[in-house]
């Protein structure tokens, strides 16, 4: 509520939480009318007072990835790297990589619950009242929470099928390595929750013809680098 009153977003999501060896960092995302939009991501240390986290970059992504092991908790702490020179990395710029490679990985939503209008942007799917019982099995019915990467290199016959108000984004169902998902029918399939093995941390969650669904990351902020080699 705090964090949409002072932003003026659209709506706001709870993102989830990245555990520190001193404090765990809870992170919210707003997103504003087009739902494929840039989002803006905000960090507390107390969920009262929220700090707006720059927009990730390349280079970012390059500086952070040579550091390794848990998150502190402390966004001012500083990783020293030296290979050729030394390389300060300030805490803070390894938590938007991190929060931008897990958002671009794993963020899921189900097929139809957003909308591409005729004029572009894209909506929260009103008529969306969830998937049947049998779709929600199915790694098909579940695609990226992002803008599209493969399906740019879609040929015109393999597009034939798709529904362009509708299948927009990439399917789970292509992931690398395969088997990066585990996909459970719980409480007596009323509810179906996905689970990321490539992020472990990542669960996704959807109630059979309902409106219910969402994800929330809670983990270390490190990825399982060697799940092609336990599949």
């Amino acid at each position: 509520m705090l964090v949409k009153r002072d932003y003026r977003f659209d709506r706001v999501l709870f993102w989830g939480r990245i555990l520190g060896l001193v404090a765990d960092y809870y992170i919210a995302q707003g997103l504003s009318e087009d739902q494929l939009a840039p989002r803006k991501t905000l960090y507390s240390l107390n969920c009262m007072e929220w700090s707006l986290l720059p927009p990730a970059t390349e280079e970012m992504e390059m500086q952070t990835s040579v550091v390794k092991g848990r998150f502190m908790g402390n966004p001012s702490h500083a990783y020293e790297h030296t290979e050729l020179q030394k390389v300060q990395i300030k805490e803070e710029t390894r938590l938007v990589s991190i929060i931008d490679q897990i958002d671009k990985a794993v963020a899921v939503i189900p097929r139809g619950a957003l909308v591409k209008t005729p004029f572009g942007p894209i909506r929260v799917n009103r008529t969306f009242e969830g998937l049947s019982s049998s779709e929600a099995k199915k790694l098909s019915s579940y695609f990226h929470f992002r803008e599209p990467v493969e399906l740019k290199n879609k040929t015109l016959l393999e597009k034939a099928d798709l529904d362009p108000s509708l299948d927009f984004m990439d399917s789970l169902e292509h992931d690398f390595p395969k088997g990066s998902w585990s996909i459970q029918m719980e409480r007596g399939n009323t509810l179906v929750v996905l689970r990321s093995l490539l992020w472990p941390g990542l669960t996704f969650y959807h109630a059979p013809r309902t409106k219910n669904y969402g994800y929330i990351y809670v983990g270390t902020g490190e990825k399982n680098i060697d799940l092609p080699f336990m599949l």
